[in-house]
């Protein structure tokens, strides 16, 4: 099952999609916005499937427009972003000359986001200067259900109820000045922008196994193929785990966001490589600077720039896409 949010309001209003993302069916007469399917899921899903299935079988239904899509949750109570994927904080780590504790392969680390306020799929990135150091980052997500706190990570997957992907935009100029007071995240991640569509596990087939996306997570700069690497490949934290450090001494409301962070693949146990060079390339425009640094002493690749623009999809085997496209483009912010 396929769900979507179109700009209504501040929550949107909730429509089932079908699965080639060309039509879509409304569902206000089960829920009126995605939370609120949430808040009830094991009585409004079966509801919700049935539209579905309505939708797949006959010519019901309006064409879906991925334009007029906010993201999934055009808010959310909770909005938590992992770094799974443990590659791409060696990379941070090693090219300021930084040694990474041993404990991080084994404590995941995450940081709370703002959630208040997501940007839709195909909304611009707002950003007052350039000089900030623009950055998106490819990730995969899961919306969970309600997460009993101090769960296992054994028991945690089977509260995963819908899968999306998304732009984490960062800051990397503010970055180093917050994280040195101590304190974490804030004014360096802006409003992250998720799929035009969030989708249930077994939309993935067999390529959701082990509480993981076994697909290429894609995305582009300025039209040119920026990164495709595997996203089943090298999480050292799967959704099960990271939802399990999340709940560990508090419980999770339904609608919780959790992020896999940016999606990172070694190759030949290196630090990996450009598309163009034969590798998977990255999922964000720090990795490359990192590897930039690690083997010249300087980056040379820049940040985003005014006008720049991110595509951001995942494929099946099939090359159909999944869950829609996020296309933004940066902008400059005057007030």
């Amino acid at each position: 099952m396929k769900l979507a949010s179109l700009k209504d309001g501040r929550d949107g209003r909730l429509v089932v999609v079908s699965r080639d993302l060309c039509r879509c069916l409304d569902a206000s007469a089960v829920a009126t916005t995605l939370q609120a399917a949430l808040d009830d899921w094991p009585q409004v899903k079966p509801r919700l499937g049935e539209l579905a299935v309505r939708l797949e079988s006959s010519d019901d239904g309006d064409a879906f427009d991925e334009q007029a899509c906010a993201s999934p949750l055009p808010r959310a109570y909770q909005w938590a972003d992992g770094s799974a994927y443990v590659n791409h904080v060696e990379l941070v780590r090693k090219a300021r000359g930084a040694e990474m504790p041993k404990s991080f392969w084994t404590d995941p680390l995450m940081y709370q986001g703002g959630s208040d306020s997501f940007l839709g799929p195909r909304d611009d990135i707002p950003a007052a200067d350039e000089a900030w150091g623009i950055d998106f980052e490819a990730e995969v997500a899961v919306i969970t259900g309600d997460v009993p706190m101090g769960l296992s990570a054994a028991d945690a997957g089977k509260y995963i109820e819908l899968i999306m992907i998304v732009n984490d935009v960062s800051l990397r100029g503010l970055i180093p000045g917050e994280l040195a007071k101590g304190f974490g995240f804030f004014q360096s991640k802006p409003s992250s922008a998720f799929s035009p569509v969030a989708v249930t596990p077994d939309e993935l087939g067999s390529a959701w196994a082990d509480n993981k996306v076994h697909l290429p997570l894609l995305s582009a700069l300025n039209n040119g193929v920026f990164g495709k690497p595997d996203a089943g490949v090298d999480m050292t934290f799967d959704f099960s785990q990271l939802i399990a450090h999340a709940a560990k001494t508090r419980p999770l409301v339904a609608g919780t966001i959790i992020g896999s962070g940016t999606v990172s693949n070694k190759l030949d146990g290196g630090p990996g490589k450009p598309v163009a060079d034969g590798g998977v390339g990255y999922s964000c425009i720090a990795e490359v600077r990192m590897i930039e640094t690690i083997e010249s002493g300087a980056p040379q690749t820049a940040f985003m720039k005014f006008g720049d623009r991110v595509r951001i999809e995942m494929q099946n085997a099939n090359g159909d896409s999944i869950f829609g496209a996020i296309e933004q483009t940066v902008v400059r912010y005057d007030g």
